[in-house]
Parts: C-alpha cells; structure tokens; sequence
C-alpha cells in the first residue's frame, strides 16, 4: 500500500528499528528506509531528533516520530483502518501491555546487555541468572496476555509481542555468546512456541536479521576487553 511520504531513519541491527518497522509492515505501509551507518549519525538524524540524537525517527508527511514504542503505538493511530490493530482494544488490556512493554525496556533488556558487557566469569553467571529470572516473569506474562492464543495480543502480532520480540536476533547472540540458553524450552515452553512463531510471521521474517551477522556486528559494539 503507498502511503504517501514516509520515512524510517534507522540500522537493521537495531532492535528500537526493527519495532518500527514490523508495525508499518503490519499495517501494510510503503516506506523509505534511510540506513545509518555505524559510528555516525546523518545530519537528517541530527535535524530530526534533537533532542536525543538517536535512531528509530519515523517521518510522516515531514513530522518526525521518535522512540520506538511512541512510533509503534503512532504507527496504530496513524493508520488504525489499515490491517490488524496493533494495541489491546480495552484500555486494562492496553495498560498491561504498556506495562510489559516498559519491564522489557527497563528491566529485562539490562539484564540481557550485561552479559555482552560482563567482566569475568562469575559477572557472567550472575547476568545469566538475572536474566532467566525476568524470563520467567515475561513466561506467566504471556499465560496471563494472550488466553491460550499464539501471541501476547491473542490471534496476531500486538504491541507487547513487538516490543519483546525484537530481541528475538540479539538473544540467539547473547545465547551465543554466553555459551548457555537463555530461551528454554523446558523453563519457558510457551515464551519458546511464542517465539518461534513471531520469527516466522509475514511481518517479522523478512526484517529478523542472519545470527552470524548479528554476531559480527556485536564484537564491534561490545568489544571484549584485553587480557
């Protein structure tokens, strides 16, 4: 569907762009992606989000959007007659998934990042630990969201499984990295079939980026420290 003039300013390793972009896929919406390069920011960034200086930037009709679930939750409201509905129809059910949405941001995604940026062993096994926690938070989470169906929004993709299911590419890194499982489909089986299943959806497969891709790019962002 041509949309008119819309543009994402982002990278396709990032996680905060890929949110983005799965919802405008969701909803159908032709648009121009202008990819940064790492280790600078474009001029239209810099114009576009003064304020923070980072990507994703959505720009509708020459009006930009920033921060990925304000873009996400724009994205629903822009074009809200246009493909499934992207937020909870009532509003507890909107509030939860917010609520979710931000643990994943503040809480969830800490603990996932420290296990790049540990220093040792034991640092390690102590940020494997936390994060296998706060899974297990985010397994009843999604008994309690999605009422035995495929997603956290019920029948299709919602704003609550976006916002986790963008680390989807980064966790099968950290996997990698930490030599340990981190999405286990003993402790976690309904977050592992979750998963699974939003990788492979039409608006997400295309997007998930090549593990070893992902993997090379994270050895340049969170180098190991000398010995």
């Amino acid at each position: 569907m041509v949309t008119g003039d819309v543009k994402l300013i982002g990278s396709w390793a990032s996680v905060f762009v890929m949110r983005a972009r799965i919802a405008l896929n969701l909803k159908s919406i032709s648009y121009e992606f202008l990819q940064e390069t790492y280790g600078t920011k474009s001029e239209l960034l810099l114009k576009s989000n003064p304020v923070h200086k980072k990507m994703p930037v959505l720009i509708h009709a020459d009006k930009p959007v920033c921060e990925s679930n304000i873009i996400v939750q724009y994205i629903d409201e822009a074009w809200s007659s246009y493909g499934p509905s992207i937020l909870p129809s009532q509003p507890y059910d909107r509030a939860i998934a917010r609520f979710w949405a931000a643990y994943v941001d503040d809480k969830w995604f800490i603990a996932l990042r420290s296990i790049l940026t540990a220093r040792g062993e034991e640092e390690k096994k102590a940020a494997i630990a936390e994060v296998e926690e706060r899974t297990d938070h985010l397994e009843k989470a999604f008994i309690d969201c999605s009422n035995g169906k495929p997603f956290f929004n019920g029948d299709h993709i919602g704003y609550l499984d976006i916002a986790l299911g963008s680390f989807l590419g980064w966790w099968r890194v950290v996997e990698l990295d930490a030599n340990h499982i981190l999405l286990d489909e003993t402790k976690t089986p309904s977050l592992f079939k979750w998963a699974e299943r939003f990788c492979n959806d039409p608006a997400v497969k295309p997007l998930m980026p090549e593990t070893t891709k992902l993997a090379e790019f994270a050895r340049k962002l969170f180098p190991k420290p000398q010995a």
